[in-house]
């Protein structure tokens, strides 16, 4: 074959069909960290409701909450398209191989997070609503402009609008939060630290060249095994404050407990085996979702 039918495709060009622009402002919504998001709502819609609370007011809560959580996203995508381009990780991201323009990506995530915003106002209610938008203002203004990359604490506060998610599930069903439902949201809140904390082991290397101070890069590896260690502690006792203040039944403190020994194990192992982060970063996920899958069977059945 000769050289003048071969054709040579650059992989950081634009897509030139819509299936691949599709795919692209698909992939700046991050949609794998939005599923773990929604894992966390439909539990908290079931134990506010005490049983299913409506296909469609589910349903309307997840789309909501998918576009401000996918509007967040895309915007972070933006922001963090110089860094994106440095680390292995996120080499691959629509910013950082200009699949996306730049202009087009920001008015693409304000699009979404004003879109969820008007949809959970006009579905669910104003709480919601205006929840849902705070968890995108607080992860676009304090966690990527501000705390990414300037403290170690980056993660620990930013986390904080990941855990917003039940509380919009919640405030969808009844108008208001209880003590149950802030329970909920320092569970993902004190989950949130060991579980970037262990992906940050992994790949200290790509945040230290990108100068970003993640705990492992600035303070080492025995201060952010111990800190893991702290805050797991911390999640497991608040999976069992949840006991009484969501008044769960003996289903879910068994396997609260059970899952809970799992996770303190995994922080106590990681310890002397720092080389199997990515092991307890997966456990991390696995104990998230089947965390909340016993509190949806509890909300049900008990």
């Amino acid at each position: 074959m000769s050289a003048a039918n071969l054709a040579v495709t650059d992989p950081r060009a634009a897509p030139s069909t819509w299936v691949g622009r599709l795919g692209a402002y698909v992939a700046l919504t991050k949609p794998r960290i939005i599923e773990l998001l929604l894992v966390t709502t439909v539990p908290a819609m079931i134990l506010a409701e005490r049983s299913w609370p409506g296909t469609w007011l589910v349903a309307a809560t997840l789309i909501g909450g998918t576009m401000s959580a996918g509007g967040a996203n895309a915007i972070n995508n933006v922001i963090d398209r110089d860094i994106d381009q440095i680390m292995h990780r996120t080499s691959h991201r629509p910013m950082a191989t200009h699949k996306v323009p730049p202009a087009h990506a920001l008015i693409f995530g304000i699009a979404l997070g004003v879109g969820g915003f008007a949809w959970l106002w006009v579905t669910t209610n104003l709480l919601a609503a205006a929840l849902s938008t705070a968890a995108l203002l607080f992860y676009v203004f304090v966690y990527t402009l501000w705390l990414k990359r300037s403290s170690t604490q980056n993660i620990v506060i930013g986390g904080a609008a990941g855990a917003v998610p039940v509380l919009v599930g919640w405030a969808a069903v009844s108008g208001s939060l209880s003590v149950a439902a802030w329970v909920m949201f320092a569970i993902i809140f004190y989950w949130t630290p060991p579980h970037f904390w262990a992906l940050s082991l992994r790949y200290r290397e790509d945040y230290e060249r990108a100068g970003i101070p993640m705990l492992p890069v600035v303070q080492g590896e025995k201060a952010t095994l111990q800190s893991i260690g702290l805050y797991s502690i911390q999640l497991v006792a608040l999976t069992l404050i949840l006991f009484p203040a969501g008044q769960m039944s003996l289903f879910y403190l068994a396997f609260s407990v059970l899952l809970g020994a799992g996770f303190l194990w995994g922080a106590w192992q990681l310890r002397s085996r720092p080389e199997e982060a990515m092991r307890f970063f997966g456990y991390s996920n696995v104990y998230l979702t089947l965390l909340f899958g016993v509190i949806a069977i509890d909300g049900l059945f008990f």
